[in-house]
């Protein structure tokens, strides 16, 4: 299987990066795993709607021009579908076993995601309903993704 994790803007909090690195060397002996940031848009603090929809657009995309046409998406939006651990380890069992062997996961800037690659994805995943930082949440998701790993595999995750 092979795991994307395309996201907006440049990591910069060290420790997020080092948290990262972890789970990827984790994850090696399992499947691919690549960690895309696409960069992104500078804008001043109040945007007017309008603004927003075009920032947005320009950092879509960036995204999009990293998808392959048989990759499966999931967007990480506020307003996805709940997920358990083991819901997105049975998910991304099935999509290896029936589905894709690529899944691509998309994680907004502070703005959030176009309305093309929310169109462009197939399914979206929340995280609950408190707003994260997106630099926070691509370690959160590296660690699902080895948690669901290991649990497809029954080996124990050490906490």
């Amino acid at each position: 299987m092979f795991i994307q994790i395309i996201s907006v803007g440049k990591l910069k909090e060290k420790y997020l990066t080092l948290g990262i690195a972890e789970y990827t060397k984790r994850l090696t002996p399992y499947l691919k795993f690549q960690m895309i940031e696409v960069a992104d848009e500078k804008a001043p603090d109040s945007l007017s709607e309008a603004e927003v929809v075009q920032l947005k657009a320009r950092e879509g995309e960036r995204i999009l021009a990293h998808v392959k046409s048989e990759a499966h998406v999931i967007a990480l939006a506020i307003n996805g579908k709940l997920w358990s651990s083991e819901e997105l380890a049975a998910e991304l069992d099935k999509l290896g076993t029936y589905g894709t062997s690529h899944v691509v996961f998309i994680i907004g800037g502070s703005h959030g995601l176009s309305d093309e690659v929310m169109r462009r994805a197939q399914q979206r995943m929340s995280f609950g309903r408190m707003t994260l930082p997106h630099q926070l949440m691509r370690l959160v998701l590296t660690e699902q993704i080895y948690r669901a790993v290991k649990i497809n595999r029954g080996e124990p995750y050490h906490k």
